[in-house]
């Protein structure tokens, strides 16, 4: 499922420096998520959020505000194996170098999947926006074509 562009109205306080990652966080999902979908683990390692965006779930990791803190944006596209098992990864490795930006494709728990990670540190409201964005939309924009192409199984909501 392709999602179409949709403008969204920030906060005024979006792009200051005083808005913590948490806030930027939530503030982003809350204008992603679809069907009041989006959910929140707190603990001591930190915060967890999973929301539904198009066909895919987009999970979000913040491990603390210190600068070595790491923020962590994965959605899940398929489940292996494949069919084509050789073409899918030549698939995903030419569009990890074409078409991801910001974000790659990997292998995680059996699962392909969009990710991105980076510290916490000079982390801007806009990168974090920036990030979930892009992981979501590419998960969604490419999970039906590539499950019919390489014959994989979908991800197991």
């Amino acid at each position: 499922m392709t999602n179409s562009t949709t403008e969204y109205t920030l906060p005024d306080n979006f792009t200051s420096t005083e808005i913590s990652h948490q806030e930027a966080i939530e503030t982003v999902i809350d204008s992603l998520q679809e069907n009041d979908s989006a959910m929140v683990h707190h603990d001591e390692q930190g915060y967890l959020w999973k929301f539904q965006y198009g066909s895919v779930e987009t999970y979000v990791q913040l491990t603390g505000e210190k600068e070595e803190d790491l923020l962590t944006v994965w959605s899940p596209v398929l489940t292996l194996p494949a069919q084509d098992e050789l073409g899918l990864m030549r698939k995903l490795l030419e569009m990890n170098g074409e078409e991801t930006l910001e974000t790659r494709f990997g292998i995680m728990n059996n699962q392909i999947v969009v990710l991105t990670q980076r510290t916490v540190e000079d982390l801007s409201p806009g990168e974090i926006s920036l990030a979930i964005t892009l992981v979501a939309t590419i998960a969604d924009d490419n999970d039906e074509k590539l499950i019919e192409t390489y014959g994989c199984n979908s991800v197991t909501k």
